[in-house]
């Protein structure tokens, strides 16, 4: 017995792909099989397992737990819900590793495996090394038992340890996704006045896509604050992993800035220490942090190499521009966009300002968004190499954390691949729209150096 995958399917962070095409009910198997040998291997033999709300999800749920058993593992079950509900399962219940079936924010009709094993993320060469034991067939074999715990509400009530807050009037739109139950619990134990949008589960996700990270897909929300005049609102990705937010005027409040924010009470209850952010947040961002006294870093983009790098240095506190959130402080260091929301809650409530003014009080900067243009898979790291080597001789300043993040006189300009597609990922942040611009004609020169320019743009 052996199994192969689509190799499409084995990601940088996850195992993800469309449901009877790139991904199927014997994959979720094979994957059961394999992360359970993993997990034999390493001396454990229990591994909890939960899922997302979409639609496929139930079946690759049977299928994976058939894979752990035969490898000899007992399974937790715990059910439908967020994927921080399952690293909080992890972290608490007497387990040895844990697997979400989850899509993310990925469409409706896309699943796949968020896996972690002994308290780490389970990502990289990991996730190829489970591809190859699945095409060798080299699995324990045995015949584990499988029981049902539920952990909703105590992950609820851990949600809620040491909140202390002011009342305040916040928005909730959990997008159909995961996360939507939980919310719906949270709210009725919260200070102040709380007003939700698609809390019930739908894996079609009826209302709009769950990734809060478009602007597009925030435009419900907006119009809730505005309406009832709440202080703010936040909004969740199909697994809320993931927070996005709005202001109480309606304006996005992007990564880097809830990070600047989220990370003020944290330095002043642990001065001088660690914030990370991915290299595609704001200069404002590091300035920000080293001016309250913490010690700035950049890293690469990517939850699970953010989470492996807040352990070697011991940041309290990490974020990326997509919206992942991760706290070490009162929390386990893994990324959960509910417990973000509640942090952003306590955060405004502490500092006294509205999210707005706390906004208004940031450096103007004007930021390209995020632009993904498709690229051949072969060319994709060797065009960054080449920008890499250019600039090098012409000796411009140049960040190498994760591609290049160039900084000029202007501000600076980013061009990294993908991990995950074959796409190329560009950004610019400058004082004004002219310098944007120049900033911008630098990497297409840049790009058109090595034979590319910026097609249309490419989907998540």
């Amino acid at each position: 017995m052996s199994h192969r995958f689509n190799p499409t399917s084995l990601r940088e962070y996850d195992i993800r792909g469309v449901v009877g095409d790139t991904l199927g009910e014997d994959d979720a198997e094979a994957v059961g099989r394999s992360f359970g040998t993993f997990v034999r291997r390493a001396g454990g033999r229990r591994v909890a397992v939960g899922r997302d709300g979409r639609e496929s999800s139930p079946a690759l749920e049977a299928r994976l737990i058939q894979g752990l058993v035969r490898s000899g593992c007992d399974v937790v079950r715990i059910g439908l819900g967020p994927t921080a509900m399952l690293y909080y399962a992890e972290a608490e219940l007497d387990v040895d590793g844990g697997i979400q079936i989850t899509g993310s924010h990925n469409p409706a009709d896309y699943n796949g495996f968020k896996m972690v094993l002994r308290h780490n993320a389970f990502f990289g060469e990991r996730i190829q090394a489970l591809g190859r034991m699945a095409a060798e067939g080299d699995w324990e074999e045995g015949s584990g038992k499988v029981a049902d715990e539920a952990v909703v509400e105590r992950y609820v009530d851990r949600l809620l340890t040491g909140f202390d807050a002011r009342p305040l009037r916040i928005g909730w739109d959990a997008g159909n996704g995961a996360g939507g139950p939980i919310v719906d619990r949270l709210v009725k134990r919260l200070p102040g006045e709380h007003f939700t949008l698609y809390t019930e589960v739908d894996g079609r996700f009826p209302n709009h896509h769950p990734d809060p990270t478009v602007e597009a897909n925030l435009e419900d929300l907006k119009r809730l604050v505005r309406e009832k005049g709440l202080d703010f609102g936040v909004a969740l990705d199909g697994d809320a992993d993931r927070i996005g937010a709005v202001d109480g005027e309606g304006r996005v409040v992007w990564g880097d800035q809830l990070l600047a924010i989220l990370a003020e009470p944290v330095l002043e209850a642990l001065p001088g220490s660690t914030i990370i952010a991915d290299v595609k947040a704001s200069q404002a961002l590091f300035d920000r942090v080293a001016e309250l006294g913490g010690k700035p870093v950049m890293w690469k983009t990517g939850h699970s190499l953010i989470k492996t790098k807040m352990k070697e240095t011991g940041a309290p506190l990490a974020g990326e521009m997509s919206g992942h959130v991760f706290f070490a402080h009162e929390w386990y260091g893994f990324d959960d966009g509910i417990y973000a929301a509640l942090r952003l809650i306590r955060a405004v409530s502490g500092l006294g300002r509205s999210l707005a003014a706390l906004r208004d009080a940031m450096p103007a900067m004007v930021n390209t968004p995020e632009l993904r243009f498709q690229v051949d898979e072969s060319r994709k790291f060797a065009v960054v190499d080449e920008v890499l080597d250019r600039l090098e001789r012409d000796g411009a300043r140049v960040d190498r954390t994760d591609g290049a993040r160039v900084s000029t006189d202007d501000g600076w300009w980013l061009l990294r691949a993908s991990n995950t597609q074959d796409v190329l990922v560009a950004r610019a942040e400058g004082r004004d729209g002219e310098a944007v611009e120049r900033l911008m004609s630098q990497i297409d020169r840049q790009l058109a150096l090595s034979g590319i320019a910026r097609g249309p743009q490419a989907a998540h």
